[in-house]
């Protein structure tokens, strides 16, 4: 349940703040812009990461989840019951915004579908969702994984600083949705499926590279400790 929430937060918010952008430009009054749309992203998920991490480890994202997966941090029930939890908050939120917005304002933003720039093909989109995805993944796991007290205070900070700065780096390319729930909650909802391959491999390439590195990097002690030779 922590999962399928943050996860509807995350999504409602930063879906339902580019709807609120191209209505506000439809109008030609002052949009939100790139960095008001990063800035609600990276808010949304580290609250997300804050109140409820404590209670499910502060995924919210399949690419964090699948990072687990990859790195037997996760069985594959595991794996599958917070995937299909977070995906199922993205759908909610995705039909929330649709049955709140009226249809010409959530048809201007395909209910905050992201979708890739003019002359931004599938293979650098994918690249370019991957670093990011890479680089939000590493950055919780350096402060939550294998931690026997984590501090999701600290990693909310560190979590949506990273979302807001990638989203705004990123977003004008692909939208900056380094999360594959991001992109296909409002997608059901708006019945828009152009770039999905986009938003599947390319985060969850970089959550499984960022969890492999973590752990060539800091080494988890998986393995039985060394005997101490100075004992008969």
């Amino acid at each position: 349940m922590a999962e399928l929430g943050g996860t509807f937060a995350v999504v409602f918010l930063s879906a339902g703040a580019v709807c609120a952008d191209a209505y506000l430009r439809s109008r030609q009054s002052s949009s939100l812009g790139p960095l008001g749309l990063a800035l609600v992203y990276g808010v949304a998920y580290a609250a997300a990461v804050a109140t409820l991490g404590r209670v499910s480890g502060a995924h919210f994202n399949p690419a964090v989840t699948i990072g687990h997966w990859v790195t037997r941090r996760f069985g594959p029930f595991d794996m599958l019951t917070y995937t299909t939890a977070q995906l199922a908050g993205a759908c909610a939120a995705g039909y929330l915004l649709r049955a709140a917005l009226p249809q010409s304002v959530a048809g201007l933003a395909m209910l905050g579908t992201p979708s890739l720039a003019s002359g931004i093909t599938h293979g650098p989109a994918m690249l370019i969702e991957a670093a990011m995805t890479f680089v939000l993944v590493l950055a919780l796991w350096t402060t939550v994984a294998d931690r026997v007290a984590p501090r999701y205070w600290l990693a909310a900070l560190v979590a949506g600083a990273v979302v807001f700065a990638a989203a705004f780096l990123g977003g004008p390319y692909t939208g900056g949705a380094m999360n594959p729930a991001r992109a296909f909650g409002p997608a059901l909802a708006a019945h828009e499926w152009a770039y999905q391959p986009v938003y599947w491999v390319g985060p969850l390439a970089g959550g499984v590279a960022a969890a492999s590195l973590y752990d060539l990097l800091f080494h988890r002690a998986h393995a039985q400790p060394l005997p101490d030779k100075t004992m008969g």
